[in-house]
């Protein structure tokens, strides 16, 4: 289906289903909307067959859409038209989540929700630069600590480290790097205001392996209870434990 934004034409996919509470999924950084190795395609025809109708769209300047590519941080209006064109398509349809991972999660947070009924915010990307990670560049405090912790539960790791079979140099550089002190970025502030500005169900996932989840997590306040973990999930849920994890946990919050 085609809708407009601002003058533009965007396009997007509904899988529809006899459901009244439907999902509209947010592809993150310049993703087109069947998603990394097609798993939004893949997650929005599961979703459906379980009765919940689903809309996937690709924003201005992205995939088949018209427009200049403006990022995540102007996102806003994108979704709010994708929100209007999907009540459109389907209108028996009462309340909407939306669901986005890395950018898009951050998206959703900074436009307050942009009109919708309840979100799944998945690895929340909180870095200042524009949403392309540098795989060379140092990973987070938050990033190490939760990578080291994860070591010291495997037996194999701490063998290695008894045996001399890990770098103690390197180790000790990474311990003085974990000791640094996480500092709050722009982003994260005004993702945490925009989430405050918005009434509905929130639920947060994290991939423990991402790098950007775990420096959410270093950021976000530890006692919040919508904060969800998956163990052993790369950033796209890859893993096949990982999507059945995601699966139902989207599927749990809009039920």
């Amino acid at each position: 289906m085609t809708f407009a934004c601002a003058g533009t034409q965007l396009v997007g996919t509904v899988d529809h289903a006899g459901g009244l509470t439907g999902v509209l999924l947010v592809s993150g950084g310049n993703e087109v909307r069947s998603g990394a190795w097609n798993g939004q395609a893949l997650l929005a025809a599961r979703l459906a067959a379980r009765g919940v109708p689903v809309m996937r769209f690709d924003r201005r300047g992205v995939g088949d859409s018209e427009g200049e590519n403006r990022g995540f941080r102007d996102e806003a209006e994108d979704i709010r038209a994708a929100l209007a064109a999907f009540r459109s398509a389907v209108p028996g349809m009462g309340r909407v989540f939306g669901f986005g991972n890395c950018d898009a999660a951050s998206a959703l947070m900074l436009g307050g929700g942009c009109g919708l009924d309840g979100l799944v915010l998945s690895n929340p990307w909180t870095f200042d630069e524009n949403g392309v990670e540098d795989d060379e560049a140092p990973p987070p405090p938050a990033a190490l600590r939760a990578h080291y912790a994860q070591r010291l539960r495997d037996p194999a790791a701490l063998m290695r480290l008894l045996r001399g079979r890990i770098s103690l140099k390197g180790l000790l550089g990474s311990l003085r790097a974990m000791a640094a002190p996480t500092l709050p970025t722009t982003l994260a502030g005004e993702m945490t205001a925009g989430l405050a500005r918005f009434a509905g169900p929130v639920r947060i996932l994290v991939a423990e392996r991402d790098r950007t989840g775990q420096a959410f997590l270093g950021l976000w306040p530890r006692d919040d209870r919508r904060v969800v973990r998956c163990a052993g999930a790369s950033h796209s849920y890859a893993e096949e434990s990982a999507q059945e994890w995601l699966f139902d946990q989207i599927f749990s919050a809009v039920s």
